[in-house]
Parts: C-alpha cells; structure tokens; sequence
C-alpha cells in the first residue's frame, strides 16, 4: 500500500521496509506470543519519489531522525498490529510532510506602541499603590 504524504508526494509501498518485534505494553498473556510493535523505514536518500531539492531539504531538516539516509518511526500503542501498522505510516507521513513544509514568515520586530508602553506604566503605577497601602504605617 503506497504511503500518500500530500497531492504531490506519494511514496511507493516497494521503497517501506518493515519490521516487527514483540511490544511491551498492555496485552497480558496474548503479548508474549504476539509481533505487535511495527518499525516503519524508508531510504530518504535512495528514494525516487523525491526530487533532489525535496531529498535535500528532508536531509537538512530531518537530520537528527536520519541514519545513513533513513528514517525510521516505530508504533507500539497498541494491542493490534494493523493498528500500529497505520499508526507508524501516520507518523512517518506526518514527519515527510512536516519537513518539507514551506518555512514560516519571519517575525518582523516592532516596537510597542505609545498607549500600551503607557497602560503598562499606569497599571505598574496602580500595583506600586496597591502594595503601598498594604504596608504599616511608619513611626514618624
């Protein structure tokens, strides 16, 4: 089954290697005989689905997940492999997605405007007075 991560990017089902390992978690007896936690990995760098400019900008910004070019997510949530299974192909389209999304807007700086530099002084102000009130009165 082909991995769809957006319109333009459909990664093919021959380029995912699976693996499946017993899972710690709930389960009772079932889990000790069952495979139910999923390894999902995929060959960022050998993968035809991508272009060169979408392979680089997965390597630079998936580096840290990245080994020898591969990424990989495990899913161990559930009792059910199936369910992990969509689990893990979820998170590894979420991951494609999320590293070659568009860079947000940088912020610009602004200063703060005169009223709200001047709200915050009345409202330090109106706190300083609040507080001189609470004091006992000195001795003189």
């Amino acid at each position: 089954m082909d991995l769809e991560v957006s319109a333009a990017l459909t990664i093919p089902a021959s380029e995912l290697r699976w693996r499946f390992s017993r899972s710690s978690g709930p389960g009772g007896q079932h889990v000790n005989t069952s495979d139910s936690r999923v390894e999902l990995s995929w060959n960022v760098a050998a993968s035809t689905a991508l272009s060169d400019g979408q392979r680089l900008m997965l390597a630079t910004r998936l580096e840290r997940r990245l080994i020898a070019g591969v990424i990989t997510v495990t899913a161990a949530e559930q009792r059910s492999q199936l369910r992990n299974r969509e689990i893990a192909l979820a998170k590894l389209a979420g991951l494609v997605a999320e590293g070659l999304a568009p860079e947000a807007a940088r912020r610009r700086a602004t200063k703060p405007t005169r009223g709200s530099n001047r709200r915050r002084l009345a409202a330090k102000e109106q706190r300083a007075a609040t507080k001189q009130q609470r004091r006992r009165p000195s001795a003189e």
